[in-house]
């Protein structure tokens, strides 16, 4: 195996043969880059330079290093989108610790998505502040929700650079800002670390956190640059513009060396059905075949990461390649494979990346804990069980290998999912430039309005104020209404925040409750909460929407690879209480769904591409009802059913939705009786399809299909944010119709199922229990849009 191109050539037809029923779809090999590089800025601390030169070997800086350090130095903001291992960190870096050196008083911010990653930088940080002289003041810290009590006041008194998360940043940080006065008065640099994680409602909440955080250092005098690092996405400085309300420069061209790569594509073969037994074709699981291609490359002598969507998953996919590598007779490399994933110790997680790094470890399986930034360098190969949700995250967990420049392999395994499918047959999608873009929506009046709130109890909103939170316009209508509802009060320096008595309508926040009413990454304080009933600890939050269809009494509960089985659901008191228990059987709830027109298409979102095809961007009121739930078991047959009785639940939100004439339908070939088949396989097809438009996953959205609507009186499909308000996932599918439809017809047609499968029209989700389906009207109504569209 003397050259990338022969390795991965060699992998794929390794695979090939010791996997016949499965289907290497694509093989890929991009040309390895040379690197590309600028100058030591002049302004660069002597002594920070000198330990980088000498101590760590870094002689030159790549291009997009130097562009970005001198931006920030300017006192523009800036992002910096480049590839996954290309040195970003230290772009913004360089700037924040010479800042810091050259004033003793100044201080720095750091915000990260995830722990891992915080406690990876601080790591690096941390070591530079004790070598470098002048850097001995900085006092790098973490501030989290597992910082002691006792210990965070000493970080707000004595700490210069703070690395935090967004959510620590709202409820601490900004609800307790007069304890932080020193440090946001002399607060010189931001740093948002990975900020393409930050998109649907926890992208619109963290906009508004970064508003308000602006708001409060002007309060105090400060105004920082914001630094921001990126995956290589679509429009990284229009994301990074939305993402913190200011201007900021987009540094793309990345002059880090790559060494070759080589993507495989890869669909698993289908499962032999049960004697008997009349189901939809399934293909085998992608963590199951995952496991079997790892054991294969490792046996090849490459070091090799598999990326798994659960902690479950990934114990699973470990045993799994070591017993297949002693089946292989290769024992001495199965006692080589382990998993890693968060809940391990923070010493256990260290030992393991160590133990990757030098090789001890051959294998290891992962959640997506190691797809951030972590620094685990010589790894040959990653294998990712389906794909991520976005290229951005499909690339970031890819570039896990070949970080010390020597050739890489990655294999993409599709789940039996329409995405996955597509994208395995459409290779120049995955492979060409990112084709989704970030989205998120902070005008969302039902995410505005508790940021508002928490703004005014933070310090009275001024009417300058108003302009920082989006246009005036939308910001003053929720302002007016937090004033109309008792929230707010007018006064002539601005809105204060108005306290209430405990008996005045309970149920509405108070200044002392106010952060605590706003959750970032559910959108509002009214979701249920998730308990162990065992241990009591918090297994996580659902927005009540959504709970009954999710978390009712009996159905199966996932948490990061644990299963439970829910007990009770409490409404009133906003908790589901469940146990921990792994069941043969899943559950899956039924429903009925309603969809009502509240708000008529504002300018430009009314298009009518073709005679007989309109298609709309609408407000929507959709009421959903949980009737019962299915008990199914592994094999699709069904256990039981169960009758729930719950009230309906009504959400305001976002819809697109396309309306074709029945004259239409009929030329088609569609009879009346195909309808409800045809539009409801539409539906589904195009819900799967979504994400490859705008960052979501298919459980951020809903549909509904009917042959008579009565607010178009025509055929309609809607596809609906799953949100209160609305994310913004509606809004690019109508702004990218013609691509989105396009992408949902070849997915379908390019599913060699019959009648319908996974792969292409049926839903894991579907209320209606994937009936009525019917695959080839789908195909039939697909088709003729795409054409329709194709000449608009």
């Amino acid at each position: 195996m003397s050259t990338a191109a022969s390795f991965g050539d060699e992998i794929a037809a390794i695979l090939s043969a010791r996997l016949p029923e499965s289907t290497c779809t694509s093989v890929t090999t991009s040309a390895p880059r040379a690197a590309r590089y600028g100058e030591w800025p002049e302004w660069v601390h002597p002594p920070l330079r000198r330990h980088l030169t000498e101590e760590r070997g870094i002689r030159h800086l790549f291009s997009h290093q130097e562009q970005c350090a001198r931006t920030a130095r300017a006192g523009r903001h800036v992002v910096v989108s480049t590839g996954t291992s290309s040195g970003k960190s230290l772009g913004y870096l360089l700037p924040v610790l010479s800042a810091l050196a050259e004033d003793d008083r100044a201080c720095a911010l750091y915000i990260t998505p995830t722990k891992a990653l915080g406690n990876d930088q601080l790591s690096t940080v941390s070591q530079l502040t004790r070598l470098v002289a002048g850097l001995e003041s900085v006092h790098p810290a973490p501030y989290d929700g597992d910082t002691p009590g006792e210990v965070r006041h000493h970080i707000r008194d004595t700490s210069r650079m703070v690395f935090t998360n967004p959510d620590m940043c709202h409820s601490s940080l900004l609800a307790n800002h007069a304890r932080w006065a020193r440090f946001l008065r002399r607060l010189t640099h931001v740093v948002i670390d990975e900020c393409h994680s930050y998109r649907g409602i926890f992208g619109a909440n963290v906009a508004l956190v970064l508003r308000r955080l602006r708001r409060i250092c002007a309060l105090y005098g400060g105004t920082p640059v914001f630094i921001l690092a990126s995956a290589t996405v679509a429009d990284p400085g229009g994301h990074a513009s939305r993402l913190t309300g200011l201007p900021v420069e987009a540094v793309t061209d990345d002059g880090a060396p790559t060494g070759a790569r080589t993507t495989v594509l890869w669909e698993p073969g289908f499962i032999e059905p049960r004697e008997g037994t009349d189901t939809a074709p399934v293909r085998r699981a992608a963590s199951t075949e995952a496991a079997s291609i790892m054991a294969r490359i490792v046996a090849e002598g490459a070091r090799t990461l598999t990326f798994v969507r659960s902690r479950r998953g990934a114990e699973a996919v470990a045993l799994r390649c070591a017993d297949e590598l002693s089946g292989m007779g290769r024992r001495d490399l199965a006692g080589r494979v382990a998993a890693y994933r968060a809940g391990y110790l923070a010493a256990d997680r260290r030992r393991l990346e160590k133990q990757l790094d030098d090789g001890t470890l051959v294998g290891v399986a992962a959640t997506n804990a190691l797809e951030l930034g972590i620094d685990v360098g010589g790894l040959d190969a990653v294998v990712a069980a389906g794909f991520p949700g976005t290229v951005a995250s499909f690339w970031q967990q890819a570039g896990r290998a070949g970080r010390r420049g020597q050739g890489s392999v990655v294999v993409l395994v599709a789940r039996d999912d329409p995405m996955d499918t597509y994208l395995v047959h459409h290779p120049e999608v995955l492979l060409g430039s990112p084709v989704e873009r970030i989205v998120f929506d902070p005008t969302n009046p039902y995410v505005l309005r508790g940021h508002l709130y928490c703004a005014a109890v933070e310090s009275p909103l001024s009417e300058d104020d108003l302009t920082i939170f989006g246009p005036p316009t939308d910001v003053r209508a929720t302002v007016e209404e937090l004033t109309g509802g008792g929230l707010l009060r007018r006064r002539p320096r601005g809105w204060f925040a108005v306290d209430r008595d405990i008996d005045d309508r309970p149920e509405l926040p108070r200044p002392h409750t106010a952060h605590g009413s706003v959750s970032l990454r559910g959108g509002t304080g009214g979701d249920i909460t998730i308990v162990d009933s065992g241990d009591g600890r918090l297994l996580g939050t659902i927005d009540s929407v959504r709970a009954v269809s999710q978390v009712h009494p009996g159905a199966v509960y996932l948490h990061q690879g644990e299963s439970f089985v829910i007990d009770d659901l409490l409404l009133d008191d906003h908790i589901a209480l469940a146990h921990a228990e792994i069941p043969d059987y899943t559950t899956f709830a039924r429903s009925t769904t309603t969809i009502r027109i509240v708000e008529d298409p504002g300018d430009g979102e009314l298009w009518n591409p073709s005679p007989g095809l309109w298609v709309a961007n609408v407000g929507v009121e959709v009421t959903e009802q949980v009737t019962g739930y299915v008990v199914r078991l592994g094999d699709g047959t069904v256990l039981d059913q169960v009758p729930l009785d719950y009230p309906p639940q009504q959400l305001r939100t976002r819809a697109v939705a396309y309306t074709v004439d029945p004259a239409a339908l009929t030329a088609m070939g569609l009879s009346a009786a195909d309808l409800p088949g045809t539009l409801h396989a539409a539906e589904h097809a195009a819900i799967g399809m979504l994400p490859l438009i705008a960052t979501c996953d298919r459980w951020d959205i809903g549909g509904v299909s009917t042959a008579l609507h009565p607010d178009t009186g025509l055929p309609t499909v809607f596809v609906y944010d799953g949100h209160p308000g609305g994310a913004g996932f509606a809004d690019c599918g109508f702004l990218r119709f013609r691509d989105w439809i396009t992408a949902t017809f070849e997915a379908v047609r390019a599913c060699s199922c019959e009648d319908g499968c996974p792969s292409c029209v049926q839903s894991p989700k579907c209320g209606n229990g994937n009936s009525p389906l019917d695959k080839h009207g789908a195909l039939t109504l697909l088709g003729a849009m795409v054409t329709m569209l194709a000449d608009a």
